[in-house]
């Protein structure tokens, strides 16, 4: 998928050029607290929600001016969720991205407040945005806190369930939030920004709830499918802490047919739309395929 690895790209530089913008290398003290926030920022992403931010956001006309702001407040939200995730007290990981989590390599105190930092960053990011109304910035502020809240009842929910049998929809419920919910997010904001109707936004946020689940499920399979190496982060820790995964309820097989059936529903979700919207069709059929 040629044309999506360039989309991915040429979002991560208009987004990291943004972040750098945001949170310069040099700035107020601590400067340890400003490094492990940029160690965590900077690292190999995929910059999946930030490029659905600019994939919803083209479809509907927005200019990238208007979207960038809220596509770099996005990676803050999600980067912090991740430095929190690797901790010692969560999943416990000692690699991200291909390199040291912000725990390893900085201490947990410090990764801690990196985290808060960003999160709090995420929201006056947005809130400073003169490229939008006031009334966007006030609906994404208050969806963006919506989203980061079910994220934070999805890893509660997803650590309660460790060791236990559950059943297939508790499984989801937890992934809707803990994956679904800011992945819903980064799709919406870019057709709010772009000026989506009522009936139009709720196709969006349908797409993207299909798509949020469908991240989470081809997760779950590539942790057991994929190496370290591959994954840039540690391969078979699901198994290791005894998540609640699709795999570990259904089986791989039933998980990856699970897989297809939640595409095609997405793509059947968006298709509904009457706008030019190939590249969330293009980044939905990535997600099925990623190997990593």
């Amino acid at each position: 998928m040629p044309e999506t690895r360039s989309f991915f790209s040429e979002v991560k530089d208009l987004v990291h050029a943004e972040l750098d913008w945001l949170i310069p290398a040099d700035g107020p003290q601590p400067q340890s607290l400003r490094d492990a926030v940029r160690w965590s920022l900077f690292g190999d992403g995929k910059q999946l929600r930030p490029a659905l931010v600019f994939a919803a956001g083209r479809t509907f006309g927005a200019p990238d001016k208007n979207l960038v702001r809220t596509a770099a407040a996005v990676e803050m939200i999600h980067t912090y969720s991740l430095i929190h995730d690797d901790l010692p007290s969560m999943d416990d990981d000692d690699l991200r991205r291909g390199r040291e989590t912000c725990h390893k390599k900085f201490g947990e105190a410090t990764a801690i407040l990196a985290g808060d930092a960003l999160q709090a960053l995420s929201f006056q990011a947005i809130a400073g945005d003169e490229n939008l109304s006031p009334p966007v910035r006030l609906e994404l502020i208050i969806r963006l806190a919506q989203s980061a809240a079910k994220m934070v009842i999805g890893q509660q929910l997803d650590l309660e369930a460790e060791g236990k049998t559950i059943s297939n929809e508790a499984v989801e419920h937890i992934h809707r939030n803990k994956t679904g919910a800011l992945i819903g997010f980064s799709a919406e904001a870019g057709a709010i920004i772009g000026g989506a109707g009522r009936e139009e936004l709720a196709i969006v946020t349908g797409f993207a709830e299909k798509l949020g689940l469908l991240f989470q499920i081809k997760d779950d399979l590539l942790d057991v499918t994929q190496t370290t190496e591959a994954l840039g982060k540690t391969a078979g820790k699901d198994i290791a802490s005894a998540k609640a995964t699709f795999p570990s309820i259904r089986g791989i097989a039933q998980t990856e047919s699970l897989a297809t059936q939640v595409h095609s529903e997405a793509i059947e979700t968006i298709s509904s739309l009457n706008r030019p919207g190939d590249m969330l069709v293009q980044i939905a059929d990535f997600i099925l395929t990623r190997s990593s």
